[in-house]
């Protein structure tokens, strides 16, 4: 399954893909499968155990969010499922915001920065 609004694939995990978390809950939500390439196919994780308690710890603490951190295997090789729900509030990580349109995650800026927060405060 190729990367799309709601999937995204990386092959091990950075404390940055947390701004991939963000802009996921100020969209529709999503899924971030880490131990797998772009192109979809596990290659597995060597801390995934430790990854399952790091993640969602480093989430709340930066974001203010709850995900769900799942592990999973196929052919013996670990992988990790982060499912983020859309979130009813703006979402920022270390004060900006983040959006996720198409399979890319978009810093938003000016006006479109404005229109999104108008609208996810409900003052359109």
């Amino acid at each position: 399954m190729p990367e799309s609004q709601n999937i995204e694939y990386k092959e091990s995990w950075r404390d940055e893909y947390i701004k991939w978390i963000c802009g996921f809950a100020n969209a529709q939500g999503g899924k971030i499968f880490v131990g797998v390439d772009d192109k979809g196919h596990v290659i597995g994780l060597q801390n995934a155990k430790k990854l399952m308690e790091d993640i969602p710890n480093k989430v709340r603490d930066a974001l203010g969010l709850l995900v769900d951190v799942n592990l999973l295997s196929v052919d013996s090789k670990e992988y990790i499922e982060i499912s983020i729900s859309p979130s009813t509030y703006p979402v920022n990580y270390k004060g900006e915001y983040h959006y996720r349109t198409g399979s890319t995650k978009q810093l938003l800026q000016g006006a479109s920065l404005t229109q999104f927060l108008l609208n996810k405060t409900g003052t359109k």
